[in-house]
């Protein structure tokens, strides 16, 4: 893996999936990857370890999330505690996954419905929440830039309550 980060590929690492991991995490969270996959035991409220937080944090290293996922493979007990709610109260970078959706009967569109309606987020938030993923997504400045601005011009129609009645 040091070798492909050497290399200048991106590494999105599926890590932390299980409990007591705490090893294997920290060498991983040094190479460090470029985004984290699940992450689902990274904090000590999930049976983690408060010293990896700091890790993750001073990286920013984006955490994927994929709720339906997490729930279906029980490695999270109910929507409600999943560690969707601590990260994006930290204020940490998060992305809003699906895994598999072949696998796990589920399209972004349920994901993101899912965490609105379980963390109470508006739609100001939401449309944040999926904005700022741009940021991590592994492609040129040119893309994320085109990207950016398709969502801009979204925008206002999306937001425009006229059309919802």
């Amino acid at each position: 893996l040091s070798e492909a980060k050497k290399a200048g590929l991106k590494l999105a690492l599926h890590l932390s999936e299980i409990a007591n991991q705490e090893e294997e995490t920290k060498i991983l969270l040094g190479l460090p990857p470029d985004r984290i996959g699940h992450g689902t035991f990274l904090n000590s409220t999930t049976s983690g370890s408060e010293e990896l937080v700091p890790l993750v944090q001073q990286n920013r290293i984006p955490i994927e999330l994929c709720m339906t996922s997490n729930i279906k493979t029980q490695t999270v007990p109910s929507c409600d505690k999943h560690h969707f709610g601590y990260w994006y109260n930290l204020g940490h970078p998060a992305v809003i996954c699906t895994d598999d959706k072949g696998v796990f009967a589920t399209d972004l569109s349920q994901e993101y419905e899912l965490v609105a309606n379980t963390f109470n987020l508006t739609r100001s938030q939401m449309w944040d929440l999926s904005y700022e993923s741009i940021n991590y997504i592994f492609a040129s400045n040119v893309v994320k830039s085109k990207l950016r601005e398709q969502w801009s011009k979204l925008k206002p129609a999306l937001f425009d309550e006229s059309h919802l009645s």
